[in-house]
């Protein structure tokens, strides 16, 4: 590879291009710059970008350079990071390597499809239109086996490594894929044999991991979802209306909880047609081995924590104490 290189830049040197294939630009020499290649762009389209971005001097010379390597076909379509001082043949390694940017998007715990479509096309990767048409597509849906209205709560919660130039339905599919490596043979064994589908349990999961700010709050979180259903009792978790009336993590009023929609767990018992956000293991572990204690209500005692009851009486105190407190500190 070496004696190839020494051939190389006898050729160019030859051609009186020898400086402009190991000479960096005096814009590559202030530091690292961006260039993205589409795909199925020629060689000369290349040439043209990076001259474009200033990371290479000279269009012939660059052309000359890769014709000399054998490398035109090998040039690789991708957003590439060019580093500080690289010349043109570093450059050029670079596009046959095709190690092109990452962008690192954390989708954390309790997150929606909304946010992350935000997320997305903050780092200029997707647009929240495209994501949301994905998420609720019915063709998308079937491939990966979702039987919901959308991919809500079928995304691992995780750090992701996306590259410009993946599709909205390739993402998604990577995520929907993280789950399903999750949901283990043992965890949808466990979940049946509490008469729990897949679906149902990330959808339980979904709201235990919205309301239960503290993971150690996690199983009795789960206790009275559980206590609730078995009795008929609507779970009436205000997360579920939030996502009802898409205000996400804001404050709700009375015509909020009022509402009729399917998700508004406060008019309809049971669980919503599907999970309100992606919900992490700790959650749907919750979900399927709930605390043994006999809790039917909880309220906030503080920013993060709740007061658990189990009569309506004791709740009814606890939720003024609560209110009291939040007046004295105002």
């Amino acid at each position: 590879m070496r004696l190839r290189w020494v051939v190389a830049l006898l050729v160019l040197a030859t051609a009186g291009l020898g400086w402009l294939v190991v000479t960096p630009t005096a814009a590559v020499r202030q530091g690292p710059l961006m260039v993205m290649i589409p795909p199925h762009e020629g060689l000369l389209g290349i040439a043209n970008r990076l001259l474009e971005a200033q990371v290479i001097r000279s269009r012939v010379a660059f052309v000359a350079g890769t014709l000399v390597r054998g490398a035109p076909r090998h040039l690789k379509a991708g957003e590439y990071e060019v580093p500080r001082d690289a010349n043109a043949w570093a450059i050029i390694a670079l596009l046959e390597s095709g190690r092109v940017r990452q962008h690192a998007i954390l989708h954390p715990e309790g997150a929606t499809v909304a946010e992350l479509a935000r997320a997305l096309e903050a780092e200029r990767l997707a647009d929240v239109d495209a994501v949301t048409r994905v998420a609720a597509d019915r063709k998308f849906l079937d491939a990966h086996g979702i039987e919901g209205p959308s991919v809500e709560g079928y995304l691992f919660p995780d750090t992701y490594q996306f590259v410009r130039g993946m599709t909205a339905e390739e993402m998604l599919g990577k995520m929907v894929q993280r789950m399903r490596t999750k949901l283990t043979p043992e965890i949808r064994a466990r979940a049946r044999d509490m008469g729990l589908s897949t679906h149902q349990l990330l959808t339980l999961a979904s709201i235990i991991e919205r309301e239960a700010i503290v993971k150690d709050e996690q199983r009795v979180v789960a206790a009275v979802f559980w206590n609730r259903l078995k009795i008929g009792m609507p779970l009436q978790a205000d997360p579920t209306v939030q996502y009802a009336v898409a205000k996400e993590r804001r404050a709700l009023s009375r015509a909020d909880l009022a509402v009729d929609h399917p998700y508004n767990t406060y008019v309809r018992s049971g669980l919503p047609p599907g999970p309100i956000a992606s919900p992490g293991l700790g959650a749907i572990e919750a979900a399927l081995d709930p605390a043994p204690v006999k809790y039917l209500y909880f309220v906030a005692s503080d920013d993060q924590r709740h007061h658990f009851s189990t009569t309506v009486q004791e709740h009814n105190a606890a939720v003024t104490r609560y209110r009291l407190s939040r007046t004295i500190r105002r």
